[in-house]
């Protein structure tokens, strides 16, 4: 079984209609969904990514969108909870790449999928190419 790390880039696209990927974001979630009920995938994010969606989605694109994004697509990915080892070892991580563009989610997301083992990021974020990582279209 694969798996597919969910990054905030690729549920944002998703959900919102004017955002330029959305109807690529929007086959792949759907196809990302099937390979899900078809037991041949399991997707995996992170309470920062969680946390980061509710603020960008509820902030953006108001609180029904909010509503789908926490009450149906969250609920179908494990989240990873970060712990005070895994948030320090994001901060290192972050502190030595000294890169002003690369989030403290995003390191934290790096980290997880490193420990995972997971290969392949449905984002659009180039820092996960950057970061030597397999994006997942449609």
């Amino acid at each position: 079984m694969s798996a597919v790390f969910v990054d905030t880039s690729a549920i944002f696209a998703a959900l919102d209609a004017s955002d330029p990927r959305h109807d690529d974001a929007a086959a792949a979630m759907r196809r990302l969904l099937d390979d899900l009920d078809a037991g041949a995938t399991v997707a995996v994010t992170h309470s920062g990514v969680v946390t980061e969606v509710a603020a960008l989605v509820q902030r953006r694109l108001g609180m029904e969108a909010a509503r789908v994004a926490l009450e149906q697509l969250i609920p179908l990915v494990e989240v990873v909870w970060v712990d005070a080892r895994l948030h320090d070892r994001a901060v290192i991580a972050m502190l030595a790449a000294d890169r002003r563009s690369v989030s403290l989610v995003d390191w934290t997301s790096f980290l997880v999928m490193r420990d995972r083992m997971i290969d392949v990021a449905f984002a659009y974020d180039d820092d996960f190419a950057e970061q030597g990582f397999e994006l997942f279209a449609a």
